[in-house]
Order: C-alpha cells, then sequence, then structure tokens
C-alpha cells in the first residue's frame, strides 16, 4: 500500500512535517519508523495509532545524512543498548542517540562529511564512511578500532557482508570487498559507468545490490560476477534496500521506486512508479505480490492483470528523490525518505500460497482469501494483526502474524488453532506431514499441527537471522541447519599447499537433529561437507533409519547421504553435476532438480546405496529451457512440479506417476504389483528402479527380473549365486557385497563363525592383505591365501614382494587337494548349520 503520510490522516502531516528533504529512515518497530531530516528533526511515525511526533530538534549545524538502529537481538537474546541508534552527518561527526532523542555521544570520525554508518549483525562494531575516503572501524562505544581504507574519492556507501567478516564498499565506478583479515585477499572491480551512490548485501541470499549515476541497478554475486542489470532509468539510482528474506528488494530515484525479486526483474517491468502524476490504486502483480500505491495505475506482468479498487487525489504528488529505504524487520514494510521532505510507507499484499486445489490470496494485510478450484468455494479468514509469514502444504495452512501463530486444516477452514507467539518477527515456516518449523529472532521452534510445542533444536552459535528454506530442512523425525564456520577458527578448516600456494578449505558443518526431542543424532557430530553448502533438503517419506539428505555445494554438485550412520562415518554420494535447485516429492522420495539445462527427475536416487551402477539408469530427463536461467523449484506435489522463472512467472512441469505408484507397492511388499506395472508401462526406467529397491529390500526374485530386464547378466548371475548360498548369513553378506559394503558383509560372515567365506569375499576382491591377516588371526586357512595368491602372480607372471607373504610361504606348505578338501568340510558345516535352527541358535547364544 504505496502512501504518504498524508493519506493516514492529513492533521498529523500538517501539525509535525519535515519542511526539508528526509535524508534517511530506520524501523524501531514493525510498526514505529524514526526520520531524519535537513530540517534538524527527529520524527517518530506511529503507523498503530497514526501519530506522529517531534523526538528531538538537532543542533543547528547538524544534517543527518544515514540512521543505523542498534540491533536488538543477536542469537535470539536481547541487547541492553537497543534502544540507541547511529546517525551520520555533514558536519564529519557520528552521534550516537537513544530513543528518546538524546545524543549519549558524538564523535570525530572523519574530514567532511560522514555519508553512511552501519552496525555489524551483533552490534559489536560500527563501521562508517566518509567524504574524505576513509573507512574507519569504531566500538559500540564510539572508540576508534581500525581505518580499513583510504580512498581518493569519497565513499557514498559501505555495508557489512553477511557474516560480518567482510565489508562491501563504493569507489568510485567501482565495488570493493574488502576482508578484515588483514592478509586476505581484496576483491575490486567496475560495477557501473557512473558514481555508485548505494549498495547492499543481503545476509540471507548472500547478493549485491548497486544503485548509481548510469541510471542502472544491478545485482551480482559475492564473487563480483554480475546476475542482473536493468535498462536505464530516467534519472540516477538514489537507494537501494533489499528485504530481510531476501526475496525481493527496493529501488527508488527521482519519482520513483521500484520492487523487484532477487533476481532482478521489477514487478513492473519496464514502468516507473511515477509518483508525481499517478492517484491511489490497486495492482496486481502476476501471482505474487501486489502493491497498492500511489505510483501508478498500470501493471504489466504475467497475466496483464489490472484492478482499479480506488482513487485518492494528493496534495503533494512530488516526492522528489528517494534517498534512503528501509525494510522492518518483519519484511511486511518499507519507508522511504523522499526529497520534498515526505515519507513513503509501503505493505506488500496479494501474496499467493497453493496446494493441490486450495489456491490462498492475502487481500488485505489482515485478511486472507481461500478458494477451492474443484468446486469455486471461497473462505474468507480474519487475522488480529498483520500477516508476516504463511505456509500451506500437507493438508494444513500455517499463519504468523506479528504476535500470534493460527494453524488452518483444509477440512475445515472456520476453527483455527491460536497459540502466541514469543518472538513477533517470524522469519521462516517449514511444513512436514506432522509438524511444522517456526524460525525468528530467538531460535528454532518444532511444533504439532495441534499446537504442542514438540522440541527446540539449537546449536553454538547458531544465528536464526540468517536461516531460510535453502539453509534450514525438515521432515518427520528430523531437522536439518546448514551452518557456515568461522573462516577465523582455524579449528574448522584445512590448509592445503600446493605448488608453494595455500588453500584454505573450510569445513561447512550441517547439524542434524531429532524433530521429537531436539537433541542431536547418533553420537552428536555434525554431517560435514568440504566445499560451501547451497542448499540442503531432507527426504519426507520412509521410517527414520533410511532418512536421507540431498546437499548441492558451491562447485553445483549434487551429493546424497544418509542421516542415521549407526555408528559408520558419512558416506557422501555424487548423484548430479551442475545442479541449480532441487526438491523432494511431498509424499514418495522421489527427487527433481534442474541439471545444467535440463529438468531431471531421480526416480530412485537412493539406488546409489544399492547399485551405483542403476543410478543412471533411475534418472529421467527432459529439455528444461522452458524455465529459462536461474528457475528456482518451488515445490514437488504429487506429480506437478512448480518452477518460478527468473521473470518471476511460475511454470507447472508433469511427472510420470507410474515411479510413485512403484514406490507405494514396493513400500507396501506389492511385489507381484510391481511387477505387473513395469511390465505394463514397459519403460527401463522403471525396471531399474524396481531392480533397486528389490536388492534394497533383499527381495531376490523380483530382482532377478528386473535385472533381466534391463540387460544386466552378470548381476543375474550373481542373484542366483546367492539365492544357492546355503545360510542366511551368507546369502545377506553377498547381499551387502553386492552394493558395495564389503565391511559390514565381513563383519556379518565373522559374527556368524563362517572365517572362510570371510577370507574368500577379500580374496575374490584381490583384498591380499586382509585376507591374510583375517587367516592369521583366526589360526585358519593360512594356506588358502597363499595358495591363491601364488596363482595369481603365476597368472600375470610376477614374483611375490610383499614381506608378510614371504614370511608365512617359508614355513607353510600348500597342497590344492587339502585346501579343497577344507573348503568342502567347512561349506558342509554351513549346509548342516542351516537345516538344523537348533544348532544355529545355540552357537549364536554361546557367541
Amino acid at each position: 500500500l504505496w502512501k504518504t503520510r498524508s493519506f493516514f490522516t492529513g492533521i498529523h502531516l500538517n501539525r509535525c512535517p519535515h519542511t526539508e528533504l528526509v535524508s534517511c529512515v530506520g524501523w524501531t518497530t514493525a510498526d514505529e519508523l524514526y526520520s531524519c531530516s535537513d530540517d534538524h528533526q527527529i520524527l517518530k511515525w506511529n503507523l498503530l495509532t497514526n501519530e506522529t511526533v517531534v523526538v528531538v530538534k538537532l543542533q543547528d549545524d547538524i544534517y543527518p545524512i544515514d540512521l543505523h538502529w542498534f540491533p536488538k537481538t543477536v542469537g535470539g537474546k536481547k541487547q541492553a543498548a537497543a534502544e540507541i541508534f547511529a546517525l551520520t552527518s555533514t558536519d564529519g561527526k557520528f552521534h550516537l542517540v537513544s530513543k528518546t532523542g538524546r545524543i549519549e555521544k558524538s564523535v570525530e570520525a572523519h574530514r567532511g562529511a560522514v555519508l553512511a554508518g552501519r552496525w555489524n549483525y551483533d552490534g559489536t562494531a560500527l563501521i562508517t564512511a566518509g567524504e574524505d575516503g576513509q573507512i574507519k572501524i569504531w566500538s559500540k562505544s564510539g572508540m576508534l578500532r581500525s581505518t580499513l581504507a583510504q580512498q581518493g574519492s569519497p565513499v557514498y556507501s559501505v555495508v557489512w557482508g553477511p557474516d560480518s567478516d567482510r565489508i562491501l564498499y563504493t569507489f568510485g565506478r567501482q565495488l570493493v570487498i574488502k576482508p578484515l583479515q588483514p592478509s586476505s585477499k581484496v576483491l575490486q572491480w567496475k560495477a557501473h559507468d557512473g558514481i555508485i551512490l548505494k549498495v547492499d548485501w543481503n545476509s540471507m541470499n548472500d547478493l549485491i545490490l548497486s544503485g548509481g549515476e548510469d541510471c542502472k541497478y544491478k545485482v551480482w554475486d559475492s564473487y563480483g560476477r554480475l546476475l542482473y542489470c536493468s535498462s536505464s532509468n530516467d534519472y540516477p539510482i538514489t537507494s537501494v534496500a533489499w528485504a530481510p528474506d531476501g526475496e525481493v528488494f527496493a529501488v527508488g530515484s527521482f519519482n520513483t521506486l521500484r520492487l523487484c525479486d532477487k533476481t532482478g526483474k521489477s514487478y513492473l517491468p519496464g514502468l516507473a512508479h511515477n509518483l508525481a502524476h499517478r492517484r491511489h490504486c490497486v495492482i496486481r502483480i502476476g501471482d505474487a505480490v501486489c502493491i497498492y500505491t500511489l505510483a501508478g495505475l498500470y501493471i504489466q506482468g504475467q497475466n496483464s492483470l489490472l484492478q482499479k479498487r480506488w482513487s485518492y487525489a494528493l496534495e503533494k504528488p512530488n516526492t522528489g528523490s528517494v534517498f534512503s529505504l528501509a525494510w522492518s524487520a518483519d519484511g511486511t514494510q518499507l519507508a522511504g525518505a523522499c526529497g520534498n521532505g515526505q515519507v513513503i510507507f509501503a505493505h506488500i499484499v496479494e501474496q499467493r500460497w497453493e496446494w493441490r486445489n486450495f489456491e490462498i490470496t492475502l487481500t488485505k494485510r489482515r485478511t486472507m482469501q481461500v478458494r477451492n478450484v474443484l468446486n469455486d468455494a471461497v473462505d474468507i479468514l480474519e487475522f488480529r494483526d498483520r500477516v508476516i509469514k504463511a505456509s500451506l502444504a500437507h493438508g494444513h495452512l500455517v499463519v504468523a502474524t506479528s504476535l500470534q501463530c493460527s494453524v488452518y486444516s483444509t477440512k475445515n477452514w472456520n476453527t483455527p488453532l491460536i497459540f502466541d507467539l514469543k518472538e513477533g518477527t517470524v522469519s521462516l515456516i517449514l511444513q512436514a506431514e506432522r509438524h511444522f518449523l517456526l524460525a525468528d529472532g530467538g531460535g528454532i521452534y518444532v511444533y504439532s499441527y495441534e499446537g504442542r510445542l514438540v522440541s527446540t533444536p539449537k546449536f553454538a552459535g547458531m544465528r536464526t537471522d540468517i536461516l531460510n528454506v535453502q539453509s534450514v530442512s525438515l521432515s518427520n523425525d528430523t531437522v536439518a541447519v546448514r551452518d557456515k564456520t568461522d573462516e577465523k577458527d582455524d579449528r574448522f578448516c584445512i590448509f592445503y599447499l600446493y605448488s608453494n600456494n595455500v588453500y584454505l578449505f573450510v569445513v561447512l558443518f550441517i547439524y542434524l537433529f531429532d524433530a521429537q526431542t531436539g537433541k542431536a543424532i547418533g553420537d552428536g557430530k555434525p554431517l560435514t561437507h568440504k566445499m560451501e553448502v547451497m542448499e540442503i533438503a531432507l527426504d519426507q517419506c520412509g521410517p527414520s533409519s533410511d532418512r536421507k539428505i540431498a546437499l548441492i555445494d558451491k562447485n553445483r554438485d549434487l551429493y546424497l547421504t544418509s542421516v542415521r550412520r549407526l555408528g559408520r562415518e558419512h558416506s557422501m554420494h555424487k548423484i548430479g553435476t551442475m545442479v541449480h535447485t532441487m526438491a523432494w516429492n511431498d509424499s514418495v522420495n522421489i527427487l527433481c532438480g534442474i541439471q545444467d539445462s535440463q529438468f531431471a527427475v531421480w526416480y530412485y536416487p537412493s539406488a546409489v546405496f544399492v547399485d551405483k551402477d542403476l543410478l543412471p539408469k533411475t534418472l529421467f530427463t527432459k529439455d528444461g529451457s522452458e524455465f529459462s536461467r536461474t528457475p528456482y523449484i518451488l515445490n514437488y506435489v504429487g506429480t506437478q512440479v512448480t518452477v518460478r522463472r527468473a521473470d518471476g512467472s511460475l511454470v507447472y512441469s508433469s511427472v510420470s506417476p507410474y515411479p510413485a505408484l512403484l514406490h507405494d507397492y514396493t513400500g507396501t511388499a506389492r511385489w507381484e504389483d510391481a511387477l505387473r506395472l513395469c511390465r505394463f508401462a514397459k519403460d527401463q526406467t522403471l525396471w531399474a528402479c524396481l531392480a533397486g529397491m528389490a536388492m534394497a529390500n533383499r527381495e531376490l526374485t523380483t530382482a532377478e527380473v528386473a535385472y533381466a530386464a534391463i540387460g544386466e547378466v552378470d548381476k543375474v548371475q550373481y542373484i542366483n549365486f546367492i539365492k544357492d548360498l546355503p545360510s542366511k548369513e551368507s546369502s545377506l553378506a553377498h547381499m551387502l557385497l553386492f552394493s558395495g559394503h564389503v565391511q559390514e558383509a565381513e563383519a556379518t560372515l565373522l559374527q556368524a563363525g563362517l572365517m572362510y567365506q570371510a577370507i574368500q569375499i577379500h580374496i575374490n576382491l584381490y583384498n591380499w592383505d586382509r585376507a591374510l591377516e583375517l587367516a592369521v588371526k583366526h589360526k585358519t586357512h593360512v594356506d588358502t591365501v597363499l595358495a591363491h595368491r601364488q596363482k595369481f602372480l603365476q597368472d600375470f607372471g610376477k614374483k611375490e614382494t610383499n614381506k608378510r607373504f614371504l614370511q608365512y610361504s617359508e614355513g607353510v606348505e600348500v597342497d590344492w587337494e587339502k585346501i579343497q578338501a577344507k573348503i568342502e568340510l567347512e561349506l558342509a558345516k554351513e549346509r548342516e548349520r542351516a537345516a538344523n535352527p537348533s544348532v544355529r541358535s545355540s552357537m549364536t547364544s554361546r557367541r
């Protein structure tokens, strides 16, 4: 709802207006804003009561430039000094000002104006940039710590990096990323054709936003690579600001205000919000966001849809340049400081959520409309406070307002479950079938759909302000949280020396928690990866012991691993390359993603744990050119995948229903139905999936048929060999061996007392040292190992060089007849024990 303060009530505007340009604005709460102006006044705007009051009249020689409030909370703990803000001014000073307007301290900081001042995320340091080209870091009490840079031209804007270990600042037409570590490399590049006036760096998506006198705004990644460049606007870009969640950003210019998604595309492409010549109206933007604004009466979106609700004449339509933009902490409101002395307030509405046959629209700040597309039934949901976040999935709608959380069932929209929130700024909602997760400034909370607090997972140093859907994942039994370790902590870094150069690899942690208890899974050690992880996702179905997590790292490689290790180290399996985005199906464990320029679906990704050779045969791909550049998968529900393209439009792609049906059959042990389905579909991909599923469930007869259907003759023969083995222990061991689990196969045989079989598997794999080690340790079949070793060397025309084998060959006689007789005796004992369960059970009890 774009509107000047005059729209709320003209009396407050007339009584307490800014008579000069407004230079900066800053939110104290989601409904209270401070603004500073060249008229030397600091005003407080209350959006709930529509009151505007003068906080303080500054001295005549103080002309404010920038304002930034001290962080209120860090890691869920309230800061003691949260009621002050830093105010920079043209006299070369920055001032620490209390909420009541009292100047607690003034510090001589620069020669000339102090053009920018920003606190880091935990409030331990303040950075300032001046007209003298210097950049300085100060303590929270105003003591100078260091001078980071000395440029030859004014630094118009400076911001902290997401982890407060780097800073980004302007240098004429260039952008500079400078790490705080003295020995680290500085990244500098030409970003604009004119002087850069404003920059912002979002902690959620790690993207950089810049605007300059060349009338363009651009989006960059943290390596200086250009992701988006706007067309040239009519006037220089004077302000830019990311929304806290990193999904959208705002751009301000002369009489112009734009709202864009994170890819840079304007929600009003090619059209400026001309505040000087338009009236109040409503605009529907595609299927994502709708903005009420005095800034324009038309829209050019996905469906070119235009709706006019009402218009309102303005007394002073000219706003001049928008010098500063600030989002509220919950990301629902935006304020702008204008050159004509007015303050613009904006609210994002008309957000939409879809799930199966339901479509929900936020029509007003406190009102939602629910529409069932099957019968066109419409329900209206009213809330006491404005809606901050919402999520629709798994048959439930979860809505977080500024004070409460409401949970609706899609079967009954009339009786929601409502409970109070500890912290009003919910930044993330995730849903699973049995419960949902909320993240706010205080931590992470897992709730049941009955409103019961289930658990509160946490770990040391957890920052909830940077958590998003790419860094947190939820399933029925597991919570996964990505955490990038501090590069300054060398305990979690690997230094690699190559060609006289030292390379640093930061070990990234993924913390895994039990959703029911909030405790770390297993031994408490997190999952580690030697590359920065961009996205994580837990599968949604099956027992907790089979839970899998998929991750995409910085190289865009897709990995899959088990959540519960059962005493083993995490084994990372790469299942894809150049994967940009991914999503699990909501009802079966099928994974989809955008791989390079193709749309890929892994019908049975767990095949990598059973038979790696099967994985490529279970992969379905098709051309993904319809998704354009940088697409993002929103969800994968049923057989439909929803993808958001770079221009903000939604594209739907259908997936065959047969793989999901096959998962259902095998999950309920309906193997005959699974075979009939594969024969009916006549699809090699389905046969490959069935082969993997059957081996995973030790259904050898079905596996034999499936492998035969895809032409894997050698594996069919091996399955027949397994079926003919005399004991269950041998069969289990060879099935583990089939999947590549050599150590588990060995342990199974040794536990069953089958020493020869354990030694033989290593002989077959040419693991000679391990075979000899087992034979010596258990004092049996040493001659068997030596005999096979000698035969192997003779076949290849080589001589023995292994000292251990040379040592034992001197004292052990190799007689093939005795060896064969011993082997036959071992196999006979195994068959006899398999045929006599009582003998087997008594031996097991003795062990």
